[in-house]
């Protein structure tokens, strides 16, 4: 019979449980398949937004009601209130810049307002008549801001860049492109801030372009998918992007070239945003019109805002 020390054998012991262990956490953090975070009907029919922060928390826009903002805290399965923008104003996208300030798009009063790490007072940081609808938005490294701007009964639509000048005032602009565009809707950058994608509803399209202070160049048609399928979109750090599939119920997981990854299945059928949060910016939350609620998988890669907010980017 082989006989075996009492050190040898707590070895076998730890490294058995340590074995476990992993294959437990394995198991928990499976990648892209999605599960439901909160409960249903949390959120109204506009639930949008959304974005975390580097404490983890994820901020979605109109819990309860309309030009609301709700936060889900870290670890957390209920969201909770967490301000209101002025009456009349509602809220539709949220990004955080690489010092925690909060940006929001208000559609109904043709606002970004701000909110300041640390505060929950939403202030106006630009405004213009000459909106259709601030829809979605994206930061670049240096704080300018990119706005999908959709007129939805047109089927047309336009990018803003809105920046801070010298003297500390804010302006911004529409951007010239080499093409007419389609109704502007989902939007964010390249790791390296070069390139923009937009995505395009009425068309189902997806197009990047190069930027050039205030043009949009070199017009690249990345990916067609069925007109009206197509929603708000991210990407990571690797470049990938991941598109909310809406009425189809995934999100597209593609390169740059526009290859289509893999599709990853969720819970419901109407995804409307997504991002990307938790303590490493690998977890995926998906914001979801059909049940008014959140869902998240777990990724390979962390996203590009989050890689921003912590300065590595």
């Amino acid at each position: 019979m082989a006989i075996t020390s009492g050190r040898n054998f707590w070895c076998l012991c730890s490294s058995v449980l340590l074995a476990v262990a992993a294959a437990s956490a394995h198991a928990e953090t499976k990648l892209f398949e999605s599960a439901q975070v909160t409960p249903p009907g949390e959120y109204t029919f506009g639930i949008e937004g959304p974005a975390a922060d580097l404490e983890g928390n994820l901020f979605v826009v109109n819990l309860g009601r309309p030009g609301t903002i709700g936060r889900l805290p870290a670890g957390g399965t209920a969201s909770e209130p967490f301000t209101a923008l002025p009456d009349g104003s509602v809220g539709n996208a949220i990004r955080f810049d690489r010092s925690g300030t909060m940006f929001i798009a208000d559609y109904k009063k043709h606002n970004i307002f701000a909110i300041a790490k640390g505060t929950t007072e939403p202030g106006i940081w630009f405004h213009s008549d000459e909106m259709n609808q601030p829809n979605d938005i994206t930061i670049a490294r240096e704080g300018t801001i990119y706005a999908s701007d959709p007129n939805w009964k047109g089927r047309e639509g336009h990018i803003w860049r809105i920046t801070k000048a010298a003297d500390g005032t804010v302006q911004g602009q529409i951007m010239s492109a080499p093409r007419a565009m389609g109704t502007t809707n989902g939007i964010d950058l390249s790791p390296d801030g070069k390139t923009l994608y937009v995505g395009e509803s009425n068309s189902g399209q997806i197009w990047s372009y190069a930027i050039n202070g205030n043009e949009l160049t070199a017009a690249k048609l990345v990916k067609a998918f069925q007109p009206d399928t197509v929603d708000g979109l991210r990407t990571d750090v690797a470049g990938r992007l991941y598109v909310a599939r809406i009425l189809k119920g995934t999100i597209a997981l593609m390169k740059p070239n526009g290859a289509v990854e893999r599709e990853i299945a969720l819970k419901a059928k109407e995804p409307t945003n997504l991002a990307f949060g938790g303590s490493d910016g690998k977890t995926v939350f998906v914001t979801q019109r059909q049940g008014g609620f959140i869902e998240s998988f777990r990724t390979d890669q962390p996203g590009r805002e989050h890689c921003l907010q912590r300065g590595r980017c």
